[in-house]
């Protein structure tokens, strides 16, 4: 145990520091570029088990010094890389424009060279203990995910009360005690003289900011603004903001003076990561303005209605359906900041006064909900938390549908300001659920009404009659909105001109009167005549729950010809697909590998054979079924952090527990098989019923939930921590050289493993995703040496 500690404590500061500069990647810059980090990390672990397969015997005969050496390499590397990331003036909208993305191109370079060093010392670190004690793999690597799951345990618990920012200093002790641990005398003081100059460095020359192009960064320049309350979670840096630029962010009428009606209020405005995520009242939520919002559209159909609303707006959302004739609100609000925020107020925000007509649910959002006339989501619930996109998924209106009474209908809004696209997908979405619930005319139910910025889309129970119809175009024609589709309208003219955006034309509008390309893309979609596009038409399902990126990944190369018209939520599908290409490179250099250096390797050809595709399938095969995992946690969980954070921990420590039983058991073959079948079995259950399953569990408490996420991942991540030192130790017995050769290439097809897991989901779901990480281990079985040497 003593000679393995110091592994432990390596692993959790390698997770910590990874999952903290993911964190600052989004709070500094945008999240999308996080990615950067996995596959910067996942490379320096390939790259050390290659460089360990070239020099094996030297390292092993330097273990005495190199073991201490090591993590105080990494101290130092890690110190060093936070000031490099730091000083980098990476600008990602430049990025996105051909002629100033050159320089970028550099500072992405910029980020590999200051943090590969780090993540490769940390592998080479974890590749020499396999070597040193390759008579324990098993417990060599239970070490290295017990450790890894510590340490993604206390980044998170770090990141409940500390800074992104402070991150890295606050886990480089763990290097240095794992250097006193290893060696003795001398190390153990340069242990400490090595962490003052590193927290020294960290603390004193890294300079961290924000990027001056995020939402957050003019209103916290405005003269006399301030920050009047900070909130530090694993989920995000919550900033509240007063200055005289907030105010409540809703689409009003430019006809608003005319109707004698106020401008929306002034409030504060609350960031998450840089991102405006809400505006919070400074007294009692006023709602004058109400009637002249768009928002306002479905209460011109509804006497009186029964309304649930998700997504709070801080408490304006409720005021204003009560202005419009809401005869009571329920309001969910999954967002916990905001939550608490209608519960108790925030910093200098009050929290709304105590009405009777009002109750703040504590339901998940896609639980059952009966009795309700209208579904109102508030304009911001779809970017105030990422785990609110699957209330957008076609079963998730169908149900909503099942539950209406006659005359009920949900409103549902989406942005069109940088991209048309986004509204023909929404009402694709709502024709497959309206389908789904039995409606055999979908157009007949559906009205779209929208400003040049934002739409509404009207879905009804039951058809729209003809009365409503000329309700709904009297209120567009009062507040100049547009009326883009309803049954048997035809819109007389254009108040908002939205020209068609498409990457298959550089031109955007060709000028002269005013258009509607939403009109005219959504009775395309209902007649069944809508052109190919390069935009993604299909339906928001729940196992492809996202409206962006709507780029389908077919058409790459024209969003890449293009990209300066593509707003920031579309970049993360490039981001991936650059990383993917790079991840592809790597994985093949690795795999060559026993052609350039035969001589150091010298494994058998048919050893070889079967390597080249067990140690490759348990990397991608792993991380497709976490990926899977953490997205369905996460929607159990109604938070992605909590989702993620609970997954990441109990798949590490249960496959650490298996990997420890790895190398206790008498017949190698048969504990493979036992887990390959295992593994198999959870999976084919998950394709079977995991989403009805993690609906069925939506009405549990929260702790209910998280211990069915444990109970059901439990039995799982054991047994796919077998299979790796199993093959670990079988196929060393063929040659010692393979040891770091099948660490290198477990970690180049882990690097490969997240992009493209991720373009999988994207592209074909998250089943197909699932099925695929069973062949991987259905794959690993088969190619199980069936003799030892």
């Amino acid at each position: 145990m003593r000679a393995l500690l110091p592994l432990f404590l390596i692993s959790a500061a390698a997770v910590g520091v990874e999952i903290a500069l993911t964190r600052i990647f989004a709070v500094g810059s945008w999240s999308e570029y996080g990615y950067w980090v996995i596959s910067i990390a996942m490379t320096g672990f390939a790259v050390s088990g290659v460089v360990m397969v070239l020099g094996r015997a030297r390292f092993r005969d330097w273990a005495g010094w190199m073991l201490p050496a090591l993590p105080l390499a990494m101290l130092v590397a890690g110190a060093l890389g936070w000031v490099g990331v730091a000083a980098n003036p990476f600008n990602p909208l430049e990025l996105q424009n051909p002629a100033t993305a050159g320089p970028q191109l550099w500072n992405i370079l910029g980020y590999y060279g200051a943090l590969f060093p780090f993540f490769f010392l940390a592998g080479l670190a974890v590749s020499l203990n396999f070597v040193v004690h390759a008579g324990q793999v098993g417990r060599v690597y239970g070490y290295d995910l017990l450790g890894a799951g510590a340490g993604a345990a206390l980044a998170l618990g770090l990141l409940c009360g500390l800074h992104p920012f402070w991150m890295i200093p606050a886990l480089l002790p763990l290097l240095a005690l794992a250097a006193g641990l290893s060696g003795r005398g001398g190390w153990r003081w340069a242990a400490v003289a090595v962490l003052i100059g590193g927290e020294a460095a960290a603390l004193l020359l890294a300079a961290p900011k924000i990027s001056e192009y995020k939402a957050i960064y003019a209103p916290l320049h405005v003269p006399d603004g301030q920050q009047r309350a900070e909130i530090l979670a694993p989920g995000g840096v919550y900033q509240l903001l007063d200055n005289f630029t907030e105010r409540l962010d809703t689409d009003v009428s430019n006809n608003a003076g005319m109707m004698g009606l106020p401008a929306p209020p002034r409030g504060y405005g609350l960031y998450r990561d840089g991102a405006r995520i809400a505006t919070l009242p400074m007294g009692p939520p006023e709602s004058a303005h109400a009637p002249a919002a768009l928002d306002a559209a479905p209460y011109a159909l509804l006497t009186a209605p029964r309304v649930l609303v998700l997504g709070g707006e801080g408490g304006f959302r409720a005021a204003e359906a009560l202005a419009l004739g809401a005869a009571a609100v329920t309001v969910i609000e999954p967002e916990p900041v905001l939550r608490a925020a209608l519960a108790d107020g925030l910093g200098p925000s009050p929290a709304p006064p105590a009405d009777p007509r009002v109750t703040l649910s504590d339901q998940h959002p896609l639980a059952p909900a009966e009795g309700y006339d209208l579904i109102d989501i508030s304009g911001d619930f779809l970017a105030a938390r990422e785990q609110n996109r699957h209330a957008y998924t076609a079963e998730a209106i169908a149900a909503w549908l099942a539950r209406l009474p006659p005359g009920g209908m949900i409103s549902i809004p989406v942005t069109i300001r940088e991209l048309p696209a986004y509204a023909l997908r929404l009402a694709a979405t709502a024709v497959a659920a309206l389908r789904e619930a039995g409606v055999a005319e979908p157009g007949a139910h559906l009205a779209v009404l929208r400003s040049a910025w934002n739409l509404r889309l009207l879905i009804a129970r039951d058809p729209i009659p003809p009365e409503a119809v000329a309700r709904l175009a009297d209120f567009a024609e009062t507040r100049s909105f547009d009326l883009s589709y309803a049954p048997g309208f035809t819109a007389p003219s254009v108040w908002n001109d939205v020209p068609a955006v498409s990457l298959e034309s550089e031109m955007v509008q060709s000028g002269g009167e005013a258009v509607d390309s939403v009109a005219q893309d959504i009775r395309a979609l209902l007649e069944g005549t809508a052109a190919p596009s390069a935009f993604d038409r299909s339906p928001i399902t729940a196992d492809r729950p996202w409206l962006s990126p709507i780029v389908r990944f077919a058409a790459l190369p024209l969003a890449l010809a293009r990209i300066e018209v593509l707003p920031q939520s579309e970049i993360g599908l490039l981001v991936n697909a650059a990383v993917l290409a790079q991840a592809a490179v790597l994985a093949l250099i690795v795999m060559l590998l026993p052609l350039v250096a035969r001589g150091a390797l010298r494994v058998p050809a048919r050893i070889m054979g079967r390597a080249l595709v067990y140690f490759p399938a348990l990397g991608l095969g792993f991380l497709m079924i976490e990926i899977v995992a953490i997205e369905q946690a996460a929607l159990l969980l109604g938070d992605r952090t909590a989702g993620f954070s609970l997954v990441l921990t109990t798949m590490l420590v249960f496959s650490g527990a298996g990997a420890m039983l790895a190398g206790r058991v008498a017949r190698p073959d048969r504990a493979l098989g036992f887990a390959v079948l295992a593994v198999v079995l959870c999976c084919a259950l998950g394709v079977a019923g995991l989403h009805a399953g993690v609906l069925a569990g939506l009405g549990l408490s929260w702790w209910a939930r998280a211990g069915l996420v444990v109970v059901a991942l439990a039995p799982l991540s054991f047994a796919l921590g077998l299979p790796f030192p199993l093959g670990l130790d079988r196929f060393q017995r063929e040659s010692p050289a393979m040891l770091p050769w099948a660490w290198s290439l477990n970690g180049a097809f882990s690097v490969l493993a997240t992009p493209l897991a991720t373009l999988l989901g994207h592209g074909f779901g998250l089943v197909p995703v699932l099925v695929a990480g069973m062949i991987c281990y259905f794959l690993a079985g088969i190619l199980w040496p069936r003799s030892p040497a």
